[in-house]
């Protein structure tokens, strides 16, 4: 009985941090589409950025709207046109053979990408490793005693 319940006062728990996740980076990408108002290809960036915004802000809401059909379609169709458009922009810097890459917005964009990937795993190790720490009680089993009062 009371695993039933721990059970699912940690599902409950989870869906809280799922929703405000999600929340988050739904502002992030409202935020992110805003920003492009002053970008030659506005209309295109936003739209880039709003359908994520919205997929995010319904799961961020509901967390079955990624049950339902229509959300699964926008998604797919994002995910799509996304890949479509990266693989026309390869093939364009191929057939213009592009040899100065770096002096391409096409290629800083990743190393951009990369860079900020790079600060936010940093930044976000030590609570991801505490939190998997502090969940996995038996990992700590073998620490001695002073490390075991630090968490």
């Amino acid at each position: 009985m009371g695993e039933v319940r721990e059970e699912k006062k940690n599902k409950s728990w989870l869906l809280v941090v799922w929703k405000i996740c999600n929340f988050c980076m739904s502002l992030f990408f409202a935020l992110a589409s805003y920003v492009q108002i002053n970008d030659p290809d506005a209309g295109f960036w936003m739209a880039g950025y709003a359908v994520p915004a919205a997929l995010c802000a319904f799961t961020a809401f509901n967390p079955s709207a990624t049950e339902t059909l229509l959300w699964r379609r926008v998604a797919d169709l994002h995910v799509m046109v996304s890949t479509a458009v990266v693989a026309m922009l390869g093939w364009t810097l191929y057939r213009e053979r592009v040899t100065r890459i770096f002096q391409q917005e096409e290629g800083r964009a990743p190393v951009g990408v990369l860079r900020v990937a790079t600060a936010v795993s940093i930044t976000v190790f030590p609570f991801v490793s505490w939190i998997y720490y502090h969940i996995h009680k038996e990992l700590r089993s073998s620490w001695p005693s002073h490390c075991n009062t630090a968490i």
